[in-house]
């Protein structure tokens, strides 16, 4: 039995030499565990103490958990590894690098990872950018605005022409304010508006505050400014989901076309639109929209020739609730204003649209055409009767001499201008700025109007 014991004993001790010289090579790739050894015999502190040693510490805490068996049998352990240690783990220098950055990269790659997030440096930057961008985007407006208002700024249209009066002077004409009266009459201002505009510049010259012709056009243009801020000011406020906008107007002002273009826009700014074929006895027109609705990317609801107006946009209002758009825009037959049975149907047609949504229409834009005149603003009287306004589309004004309808409605009515429209295009549907609408126009005095730009 003894002799049996000391055959299993040596057995033993001949698996463990056995287990211990097999798996020497490991520490030889990951090399840490003679760092300690090897530092008493001072072989190598100098040659990768210095390369790596962050990544090394980690590779540690697996090769002293394999060493803990040999400490049974410290003396055989001894006689093995001085031949493995000297040459082999300099020849195999060259797997570490390959093996060992594949776990220490992701841990530097995680250290870096919270600076760069914190660093957003960025962001600040990205907001003077956005402050810088208006004053461009501002000027291209107003470069637009110029082109489109070249005739209403013309020699014979009315800014041109009360430009005219003080080209060239220094000192003030007695008889300005009486040249200024006619300019105003005869350009579609409106008698209330032109009585407005020039008492305010008498009592002005009576305290000798306008000292020259320039004082007095720049005094034009801002009472010219401050007439046209009235009410909540350009574009569309959605109010509701969706938001119901009623467009009416007498025949020919241009209602259609300007749904077309309206759509457009709020298209290009990823609302989602319903178009209500209202004008229902008008074949051309539902075809219009139908044409507008298909190149745009809406859908339009219509119903049969001569259908309930009221039927076809409260169904339109439906389908807009169920599909979750932002906007129905609807369009109204035309209409004269003189006709009290007219205004009465569109009267009819916008208590049915509340009937299908709460509060609709939340906005009801009044069309008007620019070279009508005195008659827009005989329609604008008319239409507010009617209906609860809340906004002027005035169309046409790249073809008219004379544009300043536009003050007698925004001073005689309340009314505030939403949109003007200064071209075919949809993207000549501007929103109306009365700031840069009147420097486009009237431009600094004295021929400094490049200075405006």
């Amino acid at each position: 039995m003894e002799i049996a014991l000391i055959i299993v004993g040596l057995v033993v001790v001949a698996a463990i030499v056995y287990f211990v010289t097999k798996k020497a090579p490991p520490p030889e790739i990951a090399a840490p565990p003679e760092p300690k050894k090897l530092q008493e015999k001072a072989k190598q502190p100098s040659e990768k103490p210095a390369d790596k040693p962050t990544e090394k510490p980690r590779a540690q805490k697996k090769p002293p958990a394999e060493e803990a068996p040999p400490a049974k049998a410290k003396e055989p352990a001894p006689q093995e590894e001085p031949p493995a240690a000297p040459a082999p783990v300099e020849a195999p220098v060259a797997p570490p690098p390959a093996v060992a950055p594949a776990a220490p990269e992701p841990a530097v790659a995680e250290a870096p990872i919270a600076p760069a997030i914190e660093a957003p440096a960025i962001k600040p930057a990205a907001k003077p950018a956005r402050e810088t961008a208006p004053p461009a985007a501002r000027k291209r407006d107003i470069e637009g605005l110029r082109k489109g208002l070249t005739k209403v700024r013309e020699s014979e249209g009315f800014f041109g022409r009360l430009k005219a009066l003080f080209a060239g002077k220094k000192e003030i004409d007695p008889n300005v304010v009486e040249q200024i009266e006619e300019v105003l009459l005869t350009s579609d201002v409106g008698v209330k508006t032109t009585e407005l505009l020039l008492d305010e510049i008498r009592s002005a010259l009576s305290r000798n505050e306008l000292a020259d012709t320039d004082k007095v056009w720049d005094a034009l243009r801002e009472h010219a400014k401050r007439i046209l801020r009235v009410g909540a000011g350009g574009g569309l406020p959605l109010k509701a989901q969706p938001t119901v906008v009623m467009v009416v107007g007498v025949n020919g002002v241009g209602k259609t076309t300007t749904i077309g273009k309206l759509a457009t826009q709020l298209k290009a700014e990823g609302r989602t639109v319903v178009l209500a074929a209202g004008d229902t006895f008008r074949a051309a027109a539902v075809q219009q929209l139908n044409v507008w609705g298909k190149r745009v990317g809406c859908e339009v609801v219509r119903g049969k020739d001569g259908a309930n107006p009221g039927a076809v946009i409260f169904d339109a209002i439906q389908k807009a609730k169920d599909t979750g758009a932002d906007v129905v825009l609807a369009d109204t037959a035309g209409r004269l204003h003189t006709k009290t049975n007219l205004m009465e149907e569109l009267s009819r047609v916008a208590r049915t649209m509340n009937k299908a949504l709460e509060g609709a229409p939340h906005e009801t834009l009044l069309v008007l055409d620019a070279t009508n005149g005195q008659n827009a603003m005989q329609q604008a009287a008319l239409f507010k009767e009617a209906l609860p306004i809340t906004g002027i589309v005035l169309t046409k004004l790249d073809g008219t001499a004379k544009g300043g309808v536009i003050l007698g409605i925004c001073a005689e009515h309340g009314l505030p201008v939403r949109y003007v429209g200064i071209g075919e295009r949809a993207e000549d549907l501007r929103e109306f700025e009365p700031d840069e609408f009147v420097e486009a126009m009237l431009g600094r005095a004295s021929g400094s109007e490049d200075a405006a730009a």
